[in-house]
């Protein structure tokens, strides 16, 4: 969640250090995800690691690289596509989910 007074990019950058110990440079904008049940809407960036260690931190128990397959394995659909969107170079997704499940548009 973004400060009040923080941009997209120091609210991205701050939350990305916080939960996983790097500092990450934006690369660009990859998808919009509403969650209806919720009413809430993520943003998706593709980013790449500058500086840091990756790692465990007071905000999460685990951290890893995953392969394409270990996405779509160990995440629920409305997950993993952020994840498998990020790393296509195409347009800016728009996707809809109940929270686990991707809806049609």
């Amino acid at each position: 969640m973004l400060e009040l007074s923080e941009t997209f990019e120091e609210g991205l950058r701050r939350e990305v250090l916080e939960e996983t110990g790097v500092t990450v440079e934006i690369d660009r904008l990859t998808g919009v995800y509403k969650n209806l049940p919720l009413g809430v809407v993520a943003l998706v960036f593709r980013c790449h690691p500058v500086a840091g260690t990756l790692g465990s931190t007071t905000e999460s128990s685990e951290v890893c690289w995953l392969t394409e397959s270990d996405v779509r394995e160990r995440m629920s659909p409305a997950v993993a596509v952020r994840v498998l969107d990020a790393v296509v170079d195409a347009a800016t997704a728009f996707r809809v989910h109940d929270g686990v499940n991707l809806l049609a548009p």
